[in-house]
């Protein structure tokens, strides 16, 4: 396996991008981008209206720019 993204779905409007990664051998050839452009359109025929992503600040320029991604504002909670 050269890569893999996964998408969760709430059952209603949103689903979840998780886990984007793909095999450092293979890293900088448009690879993950695909992997998110196409779960992204596999969201939208299954009828979800949003997809969200979190990310840390070193995969801003992925995210935001080679995938489409805006940054929204969120909140988070710590458990441990």
């Amino acid at each position: 396996m050269v890569g893999f993204v996964q998408v969760c779905w709430d059952g209603g409007a949103h689903a979840f991008v998780l886990d984007t990664a793909v095999h450092p051998d293979h890293g900088r050839q448009g690879i993950g981008k695909q992997l998110v452009l196409t779960a992204a359109e596999e969201a939208r025929k299954a009828g979800c209206e949003w997809l969200h992503v979190d990310y840390e600040p070193h995969l801003k320029a992925f995210y935001e720019d080679a995938c489409g991604f805006r940054p929204t504002d969120a909140g988070l909670l710590k458990l441990r």
